[in-house]
Parts: C-alpha cells; sequence; structure tokens
C-alpha cells in the first residue's frame, strides 16, 4: 500500500511544465461610440432634450382688430395667415413645442383649413363654421376637430380676456394637449438647417430687410429683419404687431407663398391641393425665390429652391403668409 506520497511514473522525474511565452499582441484601442443623433423638435428644427410625444394643437384664430392682442401667438411653432371674408385675415396657429394654457381667440373653421391642418394630425380648435365646412373639417381623418359648442370638448372652451363676443372664446390648450397624449406628434412639415447645412435663403439668396404684403386693399402687413438677431418683427397696417404682453410678434421664417383665391359662396377660398405657385423665403435677414405645391390634404406643402431641392428654413418658428395672387408681395 502506498499512502501519503505522490505516484510517479518508473524511470525518473516527471518533465518540468513549459512557461508561457509573453504574448506580443497589442490591446485593441476600443473603438469610440458614435455621438447620438440630435433631438430637435419637429416643427421648428430646434434642438430639444427629449422628443415631444404630444400632438399638435392648432386653432383657428381670429385677426380682426378688436381681436388684437391675440392669446399665445408668441408661442406658435408656425401660423398660416390667409384671407377671409371682408378682405381680413385669420390664422390656423400650431402649437406643439410650447403650449400656452391659455389660446384665442379661437374663430370658425373656412374652406382651406382641412388643407392646412391635415398634415399636422393633432387636434384642430374651432368655433363652428358653416355646416359643410365643419363636415369637410370632421372629414380629415389625420385630425381631431375641437369645436366650441360641440359638447365633447367644451369643458376646455370659456369666454373671457379683455375683448368683447364674438371675439372672447378661449381654449384651455395646454390641458388638452396633455390630456389627449394618446394621440401621434406631428411630423416634420419643414426642412430645417444643421451644423452642416445654411438656411437656403443665406446659402443661395440675396440680402433682404424689409418685406411688404397686401393681401386685400385695406389690408397690408409688414416684417423687418433685425439685423442683431436676424428675426423678423412683424407689422399690420403699418403698426407694430403685439402680444398680450405688449411685445412685438416675430418670426426666424417668414415663407411667402402667392396663392389663387376663389368664392365659395360669400367666402373666400385659398387653393391649396392640387395647385402650385411662386413665392419666397426671408429668414437671417436674407431671402430667396420659391416655388410651392400641395398634392393633397395629407401631404406638407413643399416649398423648393430653383434647382428643385426643398428649401432649408432657419430653425425656429414659422409665419407662412398665403397672399392672394390679386394682392402684393415684395422684398426691400
Amino acid at each position: 500500500m502506498v499512502a501519503g506520497g505522490l505516484l510517479t511514473a518508473c524511470g525518473g522525474d516527471p518533465e518540468p511544465s513549459a512557461s508561457p511565452s509573453p504574448s506580443t499582441s497589442e490591446t485593441p484601442t476600443p473603438t469610440p461610440s458614435p455621438e447620438p443623433e440630435p433631438i430637435t423638435a419637429p416643427l421648428t428644427g430646434i434642438e430639444v432634450d427629449a422628443e415631444i410625444q404630444l400632438p399638435a394643437i392648432l386653432a383657428k384664430i381670429d385677426d380682426h382688430p378688436d381681436a388684437r392682442p391675440q392669446f399665445g401667438l408668441e408661442t406658435t411653432d408656425i401660423v398660416y395667415e390667409e384671407l377671409v371674408e371682408g378682405g381680413l385675415t385669420r390664422y390656423v396657429a400650431v402649437w406643439h413645442s410650447n403650449v400656452p394654457q391659455q389660446i384665442g381667440p379661437v374663430r370658425s373653421i373656412r374652406p382651406m383649413d382641412p388643407g392646412i391642418a391635415g398634415p399636422f394630425g393633432g387636434m384642430m380648435a374651432f368655433s363652428g363654421g358653416q355646416p359643410h365646412f365643419v363636415a369637410a373639417m370632421q372629414a380629415v381623418s389625420t385630425s381631431t376637430s375641437v369645436i366650441h359648442g360641440g359638447g365633447t370638448y367644451d369643458a376646455y372652451y370659456s369666454r373671457g380676456g379683455p375683448h368683447a363676443a364674438p371675439h372672447n372664446v378661449i381654449l384651455q390648450a395646454a390641458q388638452l394637449q396633455a390630456d389627449n397624449a394618446q394621440i401621434a406628434p406631428p411630423q416634420p412639415q419643414f426642412a430645417y438647417a444643421d451644423d452642416e447645412a445654411s438656411p437656403t435663403s443665406q446659402a443661395a439668396g440675396g440680402p433682404a430687410s424689409q418685406l411688404s404684403l397686401a393681401f386685400s386693399q385695406s389690408q397690408s402687413r409688414q416684417w423687418g429683419c433685425d439685423a442683431s438677431s436676424g428675426r423678423w418683427a412683424r407689422g399690420q397696417q403699418g403698426v407694430a404687431d403685439l402680444d398680450a404682453s405688449g411685445n412685438q410678434l416675430s418670426a426666424a421664417n417668414v415663407v411667402v407663398l402667392r396663392v389663387q383665391v376663389i368664392p365659395n359662396g360669400d367666402i373666400p377660398q385659398t387653393m391649396l391641393e392640387g395647385y402650385y405657385g411662386d413665392g419666397f423665403v426671408a429668414s437671417g435677414c436674407s431671402w430667396v425665390p420659391v416655388t410651392w405645391s400641395k398634392p393633397d390634404i395629407a401631404t406638407p406643402i413643399q416649398i423648393l429652391d430653383a434647382s428643385g431641392q426643398p428649401v432649408v428654413l432657419t430653425p425656429g418658428n414659422t409665419w407662412v403668409e398665403l397672399v392672394p395672387n390679386e394682392g402684393s408681395a415684395t422684398v426691400s
């Protein structure tokens, strides 16, 4: 019996184990992770910390002299100005990045509004209108109609503020947006410049300091560029256009589109779907001629430069001026 020892092979000592040879390979340098793509607000192109998973809030906003100053226009992402009856204008205003608690005064729908609202999805607020115009807006499958006096959303409306009826319908917009978070956020409507691309007006256009627009014989609009900021300050009838806090309304981009307007009964209708035209885009104290088209209700207005490429805007808010062909639009 063998105990307390190791068994070894007969005839000699065990072979010594070989020492491992030193490695000649170098430790690979880790590949740096790519920088994450910046997140930008879809309707302004401005970089944000996180995606805004809430719907756009659109509203038909009054621009009668008795309705000024309006509530909330200073925080819009996009505003469309259109001709209505009497030579006056109204707005389809769009909020997404920064929805204020109250917006207004909210007014009635017009026949061109479904085509403006359709690409945004979200919720379109208005205070009724002629039955066939209301029906056309409700038929837009991408948009939810929020009608004052319609029953479903009445809790979000009230009458108040400094203006007399009918210029006093106010919408609780921030609450409406928060309560409808299940509705999808909007898709981008325009292209915006980033670090690798300049706005088209600055890359391919010329200098500009003043825009003069006429929607009708009685209604003129002015935009003047602030050279220090590159923003455009807005005027109506030669007077500064002010918000409810007394500050002048302004925009990073002013998109002027010349449009055909035809009568729809006693209402002027701006023709968008299936139509095209020319115009210009101003941003950063420069401007560039453009052409536009809109194939259908759900597709955003397409704006192209002279080479047929999509126009690139300055990140920030945008006003779209739908100026009738019978009116005028000049740059100086």
